[in-house]
């Protein structure tokens, strides 16, 4: 399997990781964990996991000028773009959180155009829209979604998050070219704990670890692990390979993993509407990304090391 190929891949499944922690940071908050415990205990737990990865397996400096921008990283990619989205989470739906996620890659395709001077074409426009119709067809249909004064508040600080994340990814675009992943991921996640240590104080001060179930410790290994640890290495990877517009492209594909596995369980049917949403999505990937594609299937016979 050639590197693109892998860069898609390894977007593919981090897309399966996010689309499930919707529904396991919502059931874990806020009870037993409030928003700023769980938090902490995610970012603590990525800073452990990254350093002493980062120490055993890659012996790698990073120049002084590089920490500031890496800080910055942390700044969006760790403390506010995962501060406010458990905030929101805690006060809003899933299904509104997943909505407002949709605007990801415009957000994406601004910042890269402006920040890193990324080509903005007529395609990524039109696989932009394309890939939101189906994604929000898919959504909406058949749902009840609520906008209420209730969750308005949650709803704003989700869209805020969004906008932390667009600048996250868009930075952090030249540093994977510079240095290993495993680097880059144990300054950003230190960073971004001192930025939210301040705040998790009282909330981990009133923490109590024995009234929490068997259930909510998987819970956040879950967030840990597989949310952080893992999905944020295979972001980087990606990264290395594809624009920061097509990474956030596969926001669009939540939906579609998420009804996929409510078809498996028996809990939806297949309907023309969400035929259409999946042909739309899947129409938009392919446009964004077709010119790397082509460029993939050129490179078929280079032979790639391990």
């Amino acid at each position: 399997m050639n590197r693109n190929l892998k860069a898609h891949a390894a977007l593919l499944l981090t897309t399966l990781i996010f689309g499930i922690h919707y529904s396991i940071a919502k059931n874990i908050m806020p009870v037993p964990f409030q928003p700023m415990q769980l938090l902490f205990l995610r970012s603590f737990g990525a800073v452990i996991l990254f350093w002493v990865f980062q120490r055993f397996y890659i012996r790698e400096k990073v120049e002084r000028r590089d920490l500031w921008m890496l800080a910055i990283c942390g700044f969006f990619g760790f403390a506010a773009n995962q501060a406010l989205f458990y905030k929101g989470l805690n006060l809003t739906t899933p299904v509104d959180a997943s909505i407002i996620h949709v605007l990801n890659p415009v957000f994406v395709l601004v910042f890269a155009s402006i920040l890193i001077h990324e080509k903005v074409t007529v395609s990524k426009i039109l696989g932009i829209v394309l890939g939101a119709g189906g994604a929000l067809m898919l959504i909406l249909y058949g749902r009840s979604v609520n906008m209420s004064t209730n969750s308005f508040a949650g709803n704003i600080l989700v869209m805020a998050n969004m906008f932390c994340y667009a600048i996250y990814i868009v930075l952090l675009k030249p540093m994977v070219a510079k240095y290993h992943s495993m680097t880059i991921l144990k300054w950003v996640s230190f960073f971004g704990l001192l930025c939210i240590l301040p705040f998790c104080v009282k909330g981990m001060t009133e923490f109590r670890p024995a009234t929490v179930s068997v259930n909510g410790w998987l819970g956040v290994t879950y967030v840990v692990v597989l949310n952080t640890f893992v999905a944020y290495l295979l972001i980087n990877f990606a990264l290395q390979t594809v624009e920061a517009s097509m990474v956030s492209y596969y926001t669009y594909l939540q939906p579609v993993i998420a009804s996929v596995m409510s078809l498996s369980l028996g809990t939806e049917i297949i309907t023309y509407p969400k035929i259409v949403a999946a042909i739309l999505i899947f129409a938009g990937v392919y446009i964004v990304n077709r010119k790397s594609w082509r460029m993939s299937g050129r490179l078929k016979q280079v032979p790639e090391g391990d």
